[in-house]
C-alpha cells in the first residue's frame, strides 16, 4: 500500500469514528517475494555458505541454475562439466544440445523449464559427485525445487536420480517409473549424454516415452 492509498484509507476511517492507521510488522503482512527473487537471494546464500562449493578450488564458477523460476517441468543434472564451468550455464555442452532438443521435441523452450544440478562446482576430471559431496551441496538444490514448486521433475541419469528419490538404484531399473519427492511427481530417464553415448533406437524410443508421459502428466 502506497503513502496516498494509505492517507485515503485513513481519512476514510476518521469519517467512522477510526483515528488510526493500523500497522503490521509480521512476516505475514510483508509484501510477498518473487519467486525469482528468492532463487537469487538462494544463489547469493549458497556463493556464499555452500560447506562444499566455498571449500573445494577445482573449478572456475560455480553453476547454480537457469530457466523459468515458476517452471512447471524441471529437469536436474550430476554436476557441471567442463564446458558448464566455463560458461556457468548447466547443460551448455553436447549434453546439453541434447537436451535442448528433448525440450523442444516436446513443444517447450529451454526458458520454459528449470535445469540444475545436485553439485553446483565441477567435480575434478568430471568424476561423479562422491556422496560426500551431494550431502554438503544437495540441499541447496532441494531449496530450488521448494522455491520453484515444478508440477514434474526429471532427474536426468543415475546420481541425480538416487538423491532425489533417495535410492540406491540405478537409473535402469528406475527409468520411466513414477516416484515422488514431496508430493512432487519424479520420472527418472537417461542423461543426454548416455543418449548419446548409445544413440539406439530402441534407448531413444525410451527417453521419447518418457517425455510423453511427462507431458500427459504436466497438462492434467
Amino acid at each position: 500500500m502506497d503513502y496516498e492509498t494509505a492517507q485515503r484509507h485513513l481519512q476514510t476511517s476518521k469519517l467512522m469514528g477510526v483515528d488510526f492507521l493500523p500497522v503490521c510488522n509480521s512476516p505475514q503482512c510483508a509484501e510477498p517475494s518473487s519467486q525469482q527473487s528468492m532463487l537469487d537471494a538462494l544463489r547469493v546464500e549458497h556463493e556464499t555458505s555452500c560447506p562444499h562449493c566455498t571449500t573445494v578450488t577445482g573449478h572456475k564458477q560455480i553453476v547454480f541454475g537457469t530457466g523459468n523460476s515458476s517452471a512447471s517441468l524441471m529437469f536436474i543434472g550430476e554436476a557441471p562439466g567442463a564446458e558448464e564451468d566455463e560458461q556457468g550455464i548447466p547443460f551448455v555442452g553436447a549434453a546439453g544440445q541434447k537436451l535442448d532438443q528433448i525440450i523442444e521435441a516436446i513443444g517447450l523452450h529451454r526458458e520454459d523449464v528449470y535445469i540444475a544440478n545436485v553439485l553446483k562446482s565441477r567435480p575434478p576430471d568430471n568424476r561423479t559427485p562422491l556422496p560426500s559431496e551431494v550431502a554438503l551441496c544437495g540441499p541447496y538444490l532441494k531449496k530450488q525445487i521448494e522455491i520453484i514448486k515444478p508440477k514434474v521433475i526429471i532427474p536426468l541419469g543415475s546420481p541425480a536420480t538416487k538423491y532425489i528419490l533417495d535410492t540406491n538404484q540405478g537409473i535402469t531399473r528406475l527409468r520411466g517409473i513414477w516416484g515422488t519427492y514431496n508430493n512432487i511427481p519424479v520420472l527418472p530417464t537417461y542423461h543426454p549424454a548416455y543418449l548419446l553415448r548409445n544413440y539406439t533406437t530402441e534407448i531413444r524410443r525410451q527417453v521419447w516415452d518418457d517425455m510423453q508421459q511427462v507431458i500427459s502428466k504436466i497438462n492434467r
